[in-house]
């Protein structure tokens, strides 16, 4: 049978072929394999061997031939082992929730299997496979993995069957069969439960699709040659869900729930279609989806040279770059070497991880290809813009447009961050505790961080931006001497205005920044300009504010309107929220008026050297 191309013909076919697979019913424990049956469908191709999922003793063994001339691999490789014996002396996991989850224990089980089993089969050591048994087997024991928090079971899923697969070989017969034995029980038959009563998972747009729908995947691809009753329907039902999840990534790779959950989704959407392509030598077209082919530039541009990224919806506090997991495969699926170039460019200072080895690709010395300004258009639009790709003290600033009410959201429509000088000078607060009373539900606007009081992004009458607010960017330039972007954000303060937009702009050579709002106020309000920040500041006069941070400083004035002027607060909370210690906020301050408001705020690092910034304002309207 020839699988189209086309993701929706081939979702259609692959639904088609779960209809008429045979229902999965609970398995005794321990399960007795089936019997060796002749695979179809989608499993006709499966390759019987193990190991299969993700290095295949093929792609290893080029690796091993690489690495005798290639110093990066070989450095990359020497520090998985060196993980793995860092591994070998941890304690046993526990079966301890922290709130609702069991998933850092998850996580823990699938970092040491990947390093332990890599390393047993790069070096041949019995200490590694011993200790890689070790976890599978304590793991294995627990009572459950966690049904009620699905993400738990398939991460732990996930870590069982590449331990499985890649030490199938070496594993006691009858041990591995106990292993497998309790994946299916702990794992492929809770996702048999979960697909037949129509998760909320299976067809999500974001996250959990990819994680619970690729772990399933792997552990069915694990086990499939001896249990195809249960792996086909789980793999069919894995294929037809994911394009729910990836359609989200069009049309430009922009992520909507941030740069943490960007790496989280696309880490398992990689691993799932990785593993279903060393599997089966297929994919299903699930790589054709727009914007996956792209969405390798998000990390890239998305942090400043400080290492800190863009740090919207629930981002953990202060998050930073690394070298993603999936950019190697990226680039090498797409033939992109910057994508692959990036992940040397960060292990230039940090740690390689076993998926830089297994998708290993060599450097190509691509960074100085890259624009210095770029767009990503989707449910969050983003705009970023830098001085230089090698300068660590570059200006770099980003901004951010969207949908107040994607997952993971903040209400930080118009949110920008900046770098200048080594420091990031406008900042965000990042996600409070999810554990917090109905943090996801009716009370989650009512914590500061998530708050629009606590965002860069003006207020009306100190009022939050609406929830159900959209909003668009009406042009950017890029490349040019003065990049800029304007973004109509007019929906979160509607209560108030008939028109609002935001403008940023990039002045005086790509060393300062204008933020560029303006307002047609059909009710009187009181307008307040924020920025949150780490910095000292002095306001030096109503107008003009000096900040220090990092030995570093920096200089706010306003520029428009006459009437306004500057103050400083405190975001400093009380617990059980996170405190923020240290953390202020300039703001500008407009009396309540009605008709046409600019408020405009020149922020000039004070570079080497340099003289003050000047600029003259213009409409937005007249931005070219």
């Amino acid at each position: 049978m020839v699988i189209p191309h086309n993701p929706l013909k081939k979702t259609i076919l692959i639904l088609l072929l779960f209809l008429i697979s045979a229902s999965c019913k609970k398995p005794a424990d321990p399960v007795v394999s089936e019997p060796e049956v002749k695979l179809t469908g989608i499993l006709s191709t499966l390759q019987k061997v193990h190991p299969r999922l993700l290095l295949t003793d093929a792609r290893l063994q080029e690796l091993k031939t690489l690495s005798l001339t290639d110093a990066r691999l070989k450095k990359y490789a020497d520090a998985v082992v060196a993980q793995a014996d860092k591994d070998i002396f941890k304690a046993p996991i526990q079966h301890v929730l922290i709130g609702p989850r069991l998933l850092d224990k998850s996580r823990e089980c699938l970092s040491r299997v990947y390093d332990l089993a890599f390393a047993y089969r790069w070096t041949g050591l019995e200490k590694y496979l011993s200790s890689a048994e070790s976890n599978m087997r304590v793991v294995c024991d627990f009572a459950d993995w966690n049904p009620s928090h699905f993400l738990d079971i398939a991460e732990m899923t996930h870590a069982v069957a590449i331990g499985y697969d890649w030490l199938y070989n070496k594993m006691d017969p009858d041990f591995r069969n106990q292993i497998k034995s309790r994946m299916i029980l702990l794992g492929l038959y809770e996702g048999s439960k979960a697909y037949a009563s129509n998760a909320w998972w299976f067809k999500s747009e974001f996250n959990w699709n990819q994680v619970c729908n690729s772990g399933l995947a792997i552990g069915a691809l694990a086990i499939a040659e001896t249990d195809p009753g249960i792996s086909l329907p789980l793999l069919t039902n894995a294929i037809a869900g994911l394009p729910y999840a990836l359609k989200s990534y069009g049309p430009d790779g922009v992520w909507s729930e941030g740069p943490g959950y960007w790496e989280y989704a696309t880490d398992y959407t990689v691993y799932g279609l990785a593993s279903m392509q060393t599997a089966l030598g297929d994919n299903f077209g699930l790589t054709k989806f727009a914007g996956l082919n792209v969405t390798g530039y998000f990390p890239i541009y998305s942090g400043g040279p400080t290492g800190y990224l863009l740090n919207y919806a629930d981002a953990g506090e202060k998050s930073k770059l690394g070298a993603p997991d999936t950019e190697m495969w990226l680039a090498s699926t797409y033939n992109n070497n910057h994508f692959s170039d990036f992940v040397h460019d960060q292990l230039t200072t940090g740690t390689a991880n076993v998926f830089d080895v297994i998708w290993y690709r060599p450097y190509a010395n691509s960074a100085a290809q890259r624009d210095l300004d770029k767009f990503f258009d989707g449910s969050v639009s983003l705009w970023l813009s830098r001085g230089s790709w090698t300068d660590p003290t570059t200006l770099w600033v980003g901004i951010k447009a969207g949908y107040n009410k994607v997952n993971h959201a903040h209400l930080d429509l118009g949110n920008f961050e900046m770098d200048a000088l080594g420091v990031r000078w406008a900042r965000d607060l990042g996600s409070d505790d999810y554990d917090l009373p109905d943090y996801f539900g009716a009370l989650r606007y009512t914590y500061y961080r998530l708050e629009s009081i606590s965002h860069n992004v003006p207020l009306l009458n100190g009022q939050n931006q609406r929830e159900d607010a959209t909003s668009k960017f009406l042009k950017h330039a890029e490349g040019v001497a003065e990049p800029f972007s304007v973004l109509d954000f007019t929906e979160a303060y509607k209560d108030f205005a008939s028109s609002v937009q935001r403008g940023l702009r990039v002045v005086d050579s790509r060393k300062a920044i204008l933020v560029q709002d303006e307002f047609v106020l059909a009710k009187s309000a009181a307008i307040t300009w924020g920025m949150t920040t780490d910095a000292i500041i002095v306001l030096t006069n109503s107008k003009q504010a000096e900040l220090t941070l990092g030995g570093q400083k920096m200089t706010a004035r306003i520029l428009s309107p006459a009437n306004a002027v500057f103050s400083v607060e405190s975001a400093q909370q009380a617990a059980p929220q996170k405190l923020n210690l240290g953390v202020v906020r300039l703001l500008a301050k407009v009396p309540a008026t009605t008709g046409n408001v600019t408020v405009a705020v020149l922020l000039s690092p004070q570079w080497p050297g340099s003289t003050t910034t000047t600029t003259t304002l213009q409409p937005l309207s007249g931005w070219k």
